[in-house]
């Protein structure tokens, strides 16, 4: 019943904006004008095929990019013919309070209660929009990886350890992956960089430990002159599927764990870790999951993290959700200098001029979302995301590779 009712509202949908198509298209050849039919159509047939497949309880197992990428656009259609929708029913309400006022008025000039070809333009441009930057967001950028560089002025470092060179990447949402050529290529850009410390800050899948499994012959080629480190994301814990029983869902956990070391990384799970560098005790600590929303997990125990750290001429912290920061760093840990988070994906979505201005709808739920943020000395950075979930692509907010230098 809940079908029958989504594909009701989707095919009244696809009427309604098609009164847009079939009126701009009215003084086009009779040819252009079925082939602009048949392509608007075949949306909400491709649709409806789906829905009634998935319904059954078939698999649609075609291959994973082709699956990934109808779901996307069919998403975007149906976006877009919302968007043309909605100045359609501004018209039709134009259209309602005119034929008011003539009735009203009797008799008198009558008011051209008809379709308007100037709104009718608009909504299908303003529908435009979200369907070719989307999909442009699609084809384009979800592998295209940049690099932000970044000098941070720490108080009191030791001469020894300035110029420590720190690479993060997070959010690697194996489980979304299409590609391996691009990714092999980022990871030679990471290698290119020669880093002291490289750091995971979780999200390696996006329910199950086997995604990871096709690319662990990319990921284990990472290199850092003091190693590599981890920790875990919200996605980790696989708490976002429905599991045969407990001890499966363990099984799973077990399978993520060794997963981090057969990728010779070093997983922090509220532990630390401490690396001699250039004769100086450089503490690196890592948490499980702590967010300060609580629709997501707060398995981190910083103070147990911090134990044994006492004597570190630095402290770093991986901690994969940004609100930690806020909530718990900087109130009770005042030194720990950096913290290195990941978490939002900058939602994939917004535009940014890199020294000038960026923007993103994620920011009104999180304060801090991407970037380098400051408080009294302590430093948060919250990177963009390596991979991608939900949307498999970025439009404005580009994939990320952190590269950041103490000083």
């Amino acid at each position: 019943m809940r079908l029958l009712l989504l594909m009701a509202v989707l095919l009244g949908l696809d009427l309604y904006v098609f009164q847009a198509f079939r009126l701009l298209s009215s003084n086009w050849s009779s040819t252009a004008r079925w082939v602009l039919y048949g392509a608007y159509w075949l949306i909400p047939v491709v649709l409806v095929i789906c829905l009634l497949l998935v319904s059954s309880g078939q698999v649609i197992d075609w291959n994973k990019p082709f699956n990934s990428f109808l779901r996307a656009f069919l998403f975007i259609a149906y976006l877009s013919k919302f968007v043309i929708g909605g100045v359609l029913l501004i018209d039709d309400i134009r259209r309602l309070l005119f034929a008011g006022y003539q009735n009203i008025a009797g008799s008198g000039t009558p008011v051209d209660a008809g379709r308007s070809k100037f709104l009718t333009q608009f909504g299908v441009l303003l529908g435009s929009i979200p369907f070719i930057s989307l999909t442009y967001g699609i084809l384009r950028n979800p592998y295209r990886y940049q690099l932000f560089s970044k000098k941070v002025s720490i108080p009191n470092l030791p001469e020894s350890l300035r110029g420590l060179k720190v690479i993060q990447i997070s959010d690697i949402h194996s489980g979304s992956f299409t590609l391996k050529e691009p990714i092999r290529r980022a990871i030679e850009m990471i290698n290119g960089e020669r880093p002291d410390l490289v750091f995971f800050t979780g999200d390696l899948v996006n329910n199950e430990a086997r995604e990871m499994e096709p690319y662990l012959d990319v990921f284990d080629k990472i290199e850092a002159k003091y190693g590599v480190y981890s920790v875990l994301g919200n996605h980790d814990y696989g708490d976002y599927i429905r599991w045969e029983s407990r001890e499966a869902k363990l099984e799973n956990m077990e399978r993520l764990y060794a997963t981090h070391k057969r990728l010779g990384w070093q997983l922090l799970r509220n532990e630390n870790r401490m690396v001699e560098v250039n004769g100086q005790q450089v503490a690196v600590l890592g948490v499980e999951n702590y967010s300060a929303h609580p629709r997501f997990p707060k398995y981190g125990d910083l103070a147990r993290a911090s134990e044994g750290t006492e004597g570190a001429a630095l402290k770093l912290l991986l901690s994969h959700d940004p609100t930690h920061w806020e909530d718990q760093v900087v109130k009770e840990f005042r030194d720990v200098a950096v913290t290195f988070s990941g978490h939002t994906h900058g939602m994939q979505f917004g535009v940014e001029i890199p020294g000038w201005f960026k923007w993103s709808p994620i920011q009104y739920i999180y304060k801090q979302w991407a970037g380098l943020y400051e408080r009294e000395g302590q430093y948060l950075y919250v990177n963009r995301g390596f991979g991608f979930l939900g949307y498999p692509g970025r439009v404005g907010i580009l994939p990320e590779i952190t590269v950041m230098e103490l000083v």
